[in-house]
């Protein structure tokens, strides 16, 4: 029971952008975003808020690294994440889609991904980088779709500086001209959750009345 309890409470700090930072720095953040970006079973792990919280954090001098260095440490990972997601798509192909339902997989995460990707093409990468779930499985599906590398290239690194500057950058920037603002970073993190969620929700609630 005990080993248990402390599962549940390891997976508990593993998705608090907060914990993640203070007790791993800012090696563990760049594995996160690319465990996230990159892997999979990535899908259930902080995105937004986490970049958020690098912002923030920095200007607040917790992290004790220049803004640029946490932005393109946090660009990269994102650009080698999407790369292995797309890699292990190419090797895996279209036998993902049979794949079956197990604790850290879900295939209706993979169907959704894969509508998004019909539906924009290449530039999903670069669209899906903003929302959680398609974010993961997106370049997955570019591999398995084997769609062209360089164009994905291009998609990649487009999508991944587009998603940390954008956050990361404009927490910095708050960070810096709002004394206090940490002391906000629960609702914060909260309203970005909520956010990120709303075209998730959508799609499921038009895909429930389409098939009532």
């Amino acid at each position: 029971m005990g080993n248990v309890s402390e599962f549940w409470n390891f997976i508990k700090e593993l998705v608090n952008p907060e914990s993640i930072i203070t007790y791993g720095g800012f090696w563990l953040l760049l594995f996160v975003v690319f465990s996230e970006t990159g892997l999979f079973i990535g899908f259930f792990l902080p995105g937004d808020s986490l970049l958020f919280t690098a912002g923030l954090f920095t200007a607040t001098g917790i992290i004790d690294l220049p803004i640029f260095v946490v932005s393109m440490g946090i660009c990269f990972a994102a650009i080698a994440g999407n790369s292995t997601g797309y890699l292990f798509g190419k090797r895996t192909g279209k036998a993902i889609f049979k794949r079956e339902k197990s604790f850290f997989f879900k295939p209706s995460h993979l169907m959704h991904a894969k509508e998004f990707y019909d539906k924009h093409g290449g530039k999903a990468i670069i669209l899906g980088a903003f929302l959680p779930i398609i974010r993961t499985f997106a370049p997955i599906i570019a591999g398995a779709v084997d769609l062209n590398y360089r164009k994905f290239i291009i998609y990649n690194i487009s999508g991944a500086m587009l998603w940390s500057n954008s956050l990361v950058l404009t927490a910095y920037i708050l960070g810096k001209n709002i004394p206090g603002i940490k002391d906000y970073l629960h609702y914060i993190v909260i309203f970005l959750i909520i956010i990120t969620s709303v075209p998730f929700v959508i799609t499921l609630i038009k895909k429930r009345n389409n098939t009532d």
